[in-house]
């Protein structure tokens, strides 16, 4: 029940202010010599000015633009309410007040097409850049190594005998028959013997084979 009863008295405070401000422009604009139907455009301008700029600053977060056509709409309806208030000659409104009204239909026009076609900031470009903490370039590992003492030096380890080479496998007959027609083929079409490295490609066999397989041929 106390829920409802604010909320009804935040609408009800809420129209009356709207209501109040859109007299007070109404009444700015036809002091300044718009009359008729214009003097009832002006605050219809104001007012979804700053609504229009009031709703990008809640979904799109805040921006310089946002406040700044929301400072300038609220600074007209503002400068409605005082100047109706006695603070000026309505009757013999200054030229600066007939300029200021005159020229806010551009104004207008330019902060809702802005507001209304520029890009809102991304996730990206909101977020802040963290910068890497620095790490240290050498390992506190490495700077507690114990340098080796004159006995380990000393000794050396013997050395190991390399492994036999393992005897190649037998090539096949049929295999060094072939290798023999390609390279009696090479030798009549180029005049020059087949070398080991023609005759492993021709044969498409390892280079260890390739090299028994010639010296078979040879």
């Amino acid at each position: 029940m106390t829920s409802k009863l604010r909320v009804d008295a935040v609408l009800v405070q809420a129209l009356i202010a709207g209501a109040l401000s859109f007299a007070h422009l109404h009444d700015l604009a036809g002091a300044a010599g718009q009359t008729g139907w214009k003097a009832w455009a002006y605050p219809v301008s104001v007012d979804l000015l700053l609504v229009a700029a009031w709703r990008r600053l809640r979904s799109d977060g805040s921006s310089r633009l946002a406040w700044c056509w929301f400072l300038v709409s609220l600074f007209a309806s503002l400068g409605a309410n005082v100047a109706t208030a006695g603070f000026l000659d309505l009757a013999h409104p200054p030229g600066w007040l007939r300029f200021g009204v005159a020229g806010w239909p551009a104004v207008a026009f330019l902060g809702g097409t802005l507001l209304a076609h520029s890009p809102a900031p991304t996730a990206a470009e909101s977020r802040p850049v963290v910068e890497p903490e620095p790490t240290e370039s050498v390992s506190t590992e490495a700077e507690h190594v114990p340098e080796p003492g004159p006995e380990a030096v000393a000794e050396v380890e013997p050395t190991r005998p390399a492994p036999a080479t393992a005897p190649p496998a037998p090539v096949p007959a049929a295999l060094v028959e072939h290798a023999r027609k390609l390279a009696d083929d090479h030798h009549a079409r180029t005049g020059h013997p087949i070398d080991t490295e023609t005759l492993r490609a021709r044969l498409g066999v390892p280079a260890p084979m390739a090299d028994v397989i010639a010296a078979q041929l040879s």
